[in-house]
């Protein structure tokens, strides 16, 4: 399977909960990133998980109601939320 072909799969999912890649090209990641529909992104770690400092930005059919249960519930009904955890492993002369 290709980049394209995860993303694909990924988006056209009716939930939008989270998703992960692991990758060593910049490039795909940051395309995985901006191109995903999910709430929650994972760059070279597991599936981020609600915690206090990461609302839940799930996304799609994965939201019920019209006001998610973290933050300014306000403003976020008229934005789409994405966290993006990521985590790039530093070698020396690279």
């Amino acid at each position: 399977p290709t980049l394209e072909d995860a993303i694909s799969i990924t988006n056209d999912n009716p939930y939008g909960n989270g998703c992960a890649i692991f990758t060593s090209s910049g490039g795909a990641a940051r395309k995985f990133q901006y191109e995903i529909q999910a709430g929650q992104v994972g760059i070279n770690v597991p599936i981020p998980v609600p915690l206090p400092f990461f609302s839940f930005t799930g996304n799609k059919g994965s939201i019920r109601g019209d006001v998610n249960f973290y933050g300014q519930s306000g403003v976020q009904f008229f934005t789409q939320l994405k966290t993006v955890t990521s985590n790039w492993q530093y070698r020396k002369g690279e």
